[in-house]
């Protein structure tokens, strides 16, 4: 199956530090692929790079066949990519339909298709009594759900999620699990970081663990809870 998004050799780094030592990695259309490793890994930097804040030294970042190494995040943006942050970032001013409508400012359907396409999204994501609310009355996990209704605005193709399960209520987790679920019987392609083991696990078709910016594994879950360089990573010698 093609592949919706192809790294291979990505290599970053700030000044003596090599955030990223060439990291390769794939995703098709319908797969998971769970991204783990202890902090300062080289996870988020991978993300980065992939999503244009950060341009890489070396190598290659591909999304759906077209080359968008180092490209503005904007333009990566288009090629059908989308992505959420560790620390929600909303426009926390703004009410939550709002929010699902900045990403499609520029699109030529008109407002009321688009005002009942994010409605609909918010249904989904169980936000839409809260439409006309501002982002910044939510709770830290809602405002997790609202960057990530707001993502699927644009419909893309490839979703990035970094730790989506982190700080949130186990009933909110099982919830998201649902929805992270979906977006890959869609077809989309989907990253996921996160420390939360027991989800990533049970979410993804394929692994890679990272350590010092290098990818030192990949596979199964069996494959990774079994593999002597992971568990060393996690719990050292």
């Amino acid at each position: 199956m093609t592949a919706l998004i192809e790294v291979t050799n990505l290599t970053k780094r700030f000044g003596g530090l090599t955030a990223l030592d060439g990291v390769s990695l794939s995703a098709s259309a319908g797969q998971v692929l769970g991204i783990i490793g202890v902090n300062g890994a080289g996870k988020t930097t991978l993300m980065n790079c992939i999503c244009g804040l950060y341009v890489p030294d070396s190598g290659t970042v591909s999304i759906d066949g077209h080359d968008t190494t180092g490209r503005p995040s904007h333009e990566v943006a288009q090629r059908g990519i989308g992505r959420t942050f560790q620390i929600p970032r909303v426009f926390k001013k703004m009410s939550l339909i709002d929010n699902l409508m900045v990403p499609v400012l520029s699109w030529s359907q008109s407002d009321t298709e688009l005002m009942s396409k994010a409605e609909t999204i918010l249904e989904q994501f169980r936000l839409i009594d809260l439409r006309h609310n501002f982002a910044e009355e939510l709770s830290g996990g809602q405002q997790k759900l609202l960057e990530m209704a707001r993502m699927l605005m644009p419909d893309p193709r490839v979703v990035m999620l970094d730790e989506p399960f982190a700080g949130v209520h186990p009933d909110l987790c099982t919830f998201m699990i649902e929805r992270i679920s979906d977006m890959a019987e869609q077809g989309k392609a989907v990253l996921l970081i996160s420390h939360d083991l027991t989800s990533i696990y049970r979410l993804s078709n394929h692994l890679i663990a990272m350590n010092q910016g290098q990818v030192i594994a990949q596979g199964g879950v069996q494959d990774i809870r079994s593999n002597p360089d992971v568990i060393e990573a996690y719990l050292g010698n």
